[in-house]
């Protein structure tokens, strides 16, 4: 690999990457301080085993793109909406004011007003994956500090594109006079808007004719070469790298592939982030980091202390929010995040931060990160010495005690028919193109494209709090992959799943599925219970049988050929209960149950005449009988046989 990262190099930093990750899970800390720990301990800084940290920086640039797609993906028109309307106000004044105050600090300690500027935004970033996951394993998220500090999130990663744009302006020389920085403005902003507005219109139609294809591989490189693409792309009109991976996330977002594209750039944008964070570590030389111990401090307490601050001033006494709230939510916020160190790199590349505060910066940022999971668990402590999620007020997910139907074909779209009928409220996925398209027309949103066996795309349609799911689709082993994750991600969940042959009835039930049904079992019973509908059995003592042979999962049905049924099934047909007989047409008007005699007769009982939708309970021995009037009979099957002859000879 002449020119870039040796195999051999790779190969070890990847290993110390899972190792460090590990270790970090094990004692449950984030698992992004330790990939960067471990960078730390393989760069030139600590064992100096990957000789050319630049080279891995190169590679990890391509976590930085992914994550800016998979940001723009999830930030659709309506949820900017959305995020306007929650997150605006709270996330400006924490970006602008903890911005301001870094800065203003700094300048009074004698850094650079470029420089100082700089240094505010890196402190005013935090880390959305980080505290997302701590929030979640606190089960957080829906309490109105987790909701508010996601919102003040996204409004950060917005962030990052104007402050990205923003550095090249800085690092100009000469003064920053109003026409050179609107000019620089209005470049970017067209340029940026012909990218969005070719993207666009172009990503559907690519992404359309790729899934059209349906093929795994071919849609799974097409998401990849989107974003590589359009990264390439953008760099080539200097809105640079991340700017363009944004742009193009969110233009895919209003596409009918977005959730789809979410989850097939998942998997690599994790792989790619964790080689991005261990990279970053490299640059931590922990000798020189103490060497800068109070440039460390100053830094560390600006991203937690300063900020926390800043955020409980912001929105305790200018937003008027509870206390409680604007405390946790400050503890949440109180480190730097992973485009800290996006804009770190280019601002020291622009020359904006020297050799000292980057290492500064580093040192500052792991020690932030790793202190997170302690601070945003002392909240509690600091209020009332009470757990907060102890109190947590109950969960307003967007998708809730819904069902969400797997496979959207005739199945899917008979039993989506039913439950917005009765409203129920439900979802559908469908990983055929065309049906999902169609489904979009009239659904309004209900019905998605992309492959259920992608977890994440699980996650987006609300699996986790389901409270039934029903996979209904043809594929036998993804049939099986699906069940695996569902149950996995919901344990509490009924999950029902149908299966075209009776050999996958066990090994889906093993898995985890509540019911299975198979199409040939149900066949089976349907044909069985037409054949003794025809011999005039009673229809209740065919469902019964029915029901008998479903509560067994099937298993009366699944015996050996040649082994005789259990006689009690027999039994079953053979016991009394009622059905409902229609009197034939061109029977004579006029005849009574007395004339008729049925009871003495036949030996069944009628309990009910029903004429024109209007029943007569324990009708008299007078009253009479006219064609298409239904009978509710009481009896065993040869005497409720014996009844339907009587009637079909008084008919002739």
């Amino acid at each position: 690999m002449h020119g870039g990262l040796p195999l051999a190099e790779l190969v070890v930093l990847l290993a110390l990457a899972a190792a460090g990750a590990a270790l970090f899970e094990r004692l449950r800390l984030p698992s992004i301080a330790g990939f960067l720990v471990a960078g730390a301990l393989v760069g030139p800084g600590g064992l100096a085993l990957v000789s050319d940290p630049a080279a891995v920086r190169t590679v990890a640039e391509a976590g930085v793109v992914f994550l800016l797609f998979e940001i723009g993906l999830e930030l659709p028109v309506e949820r900017l909406r959305r995020l306007l309307k929650s997150g605006l106000t709270a996330g400006a004044l924490q970006v602008g004011a903890t911005l301001a105050v870094t800065a203003a600090a700094a300048v009074a300690l004698g850094v650079a007003w470029r420089t100082a500027l700089v240094l505010g935004a890196l402190v005013a970033m935090s880390s959305t994956a980080l505290v997302v996951r701590l929030l979640s394993e606190r089960s957080e998220l829906d309490a109105p500090h987790g909701q508010l500090a996601v919102a003040i999130l996204l409004f950060q990663d917005l962030c990052i594109v104007p402050f990205l744009l923003a550095v090249p302006l800085l690092a100009s020389p000469g003064p920053l006079g109003f026409a050179p920085i609107a000019g620089a403005l209005a470049r970017a902003v067209l340029a940026g808007g012909a990218f969005y507005a070719v993207t666009r219109f172009a990503l559907p139609r690519v992404l359309s004719a790729a899934a059209g294809l349906r093929s795994r591989e071919v849609f799974s490189l097409v998401a990849v070469l989107v974003v590589v693409g359009a990264a390439v792309g953008a760099e080539g009109l200097g809105l640079g790298l991340a700017v363009g991976a944004f742009l193009a996330g969110l233009a895919a977002s209003a596409s009918p592939w977005g959730h789809q594209l979410f989850a097939e750039v998942l998997p690599l944008r994790g792989v790619l982030l964790g080689v991005f964070f261990t990279a970053v570590g490299m640059l931590l030389d922990v000798r020189l980091a103490w060497q800068l111990a109070g440039l460390v401090a100053a830094l560390l307490a600006a991203a937690t202390l300063l900020k926390a601050t800043v955020v409980v001033g912001s929105l305790g006494f200018v937003l008027r929010l509870p206390r409680r709230t604007s405390l946790l939510t400050a503890l949440a916020l109180a480190q730097t995040g992973e485009f800290s160190f996006v804009l770190a790199a280019a601002a020291a590349s622009a020359g904006l931060l020297s050799g000292d505060l980057s290492q500064a910066f580093v040192a500052a940022s792991v020690l932030s990160l790793v202190a997170s999971p302690f601070v945003l668990r002392a909240g509690p402590a600091l209020l009332d010495g009470r757990r907060t999620h102890a109190r947590r007020p109950p969960a307003e997910e967007a998708f809730s005690g819904h069902v969400l139907v797997i496979g959207y074909g005739l199945a899917g779209r008979n039993l989506a028919r039913v439950l917005q009928a009765i409203g129920i409220p439900w979802l559908a996925v469908d990983a055929n193109p065309s049906s999902a398209a169609e489904a979009r027309a009239h659904e309004a949103g209900r019905v998605v494209y992309g492959d259920a066996t992608r977890p994440a795309l699980l996650e987006r349609l609300g699996v986790r709090s389901a409270r039934i799911v029903v996979v209904a689709i043809t594929d036998p082993l993804a049939t099986r992959r699906i069940v695996s994750l569902v149950r996995r991600l919901n344990p509490d969940a009924r999950l029902i799943a149908r299966t075209r042959y009776v050999r996958d009835v066990d090994t889906l039930q093993s898995l985890g599925a509540s019911t299975v049904v198979a199409e040939e079992l149900e066949a089976a019973i349907d044909l069985l219970t037409h054949v003794l509908r025809e011999f005039g059995v009673a229809s209740g003592a065919v469902s019964a049988v029915v029901d008998e042979l479903r509560d067994e999962g099937y298993a009366l049905l699944q015996t050996p050929t040649g082994v005789a049924l259990d006689p009690w099934l027999a039994e079953l047909l053979q016991q009394v209960s009622t059905e409902w007989v229609e009197v034939p047409a061109g029977f004579p008007p006029g005849h009574t149950l007395r004339q008729l005699a049925l009871r003495s007769r036949t030996g069944a009982s009628v309990l009910a005449v029903e004429r024109a939708a209007v029943t007569l309970p324990n009708p008299a021995a007078d009253q009479a009988l006219a064609a298409g009037d239904r009978l509710l009979v009481f009896g065993g099957n040869p005497e409720i046989a014996r009844l339907r002859e009587l009637l079909a000879e008084a008919a002739r």
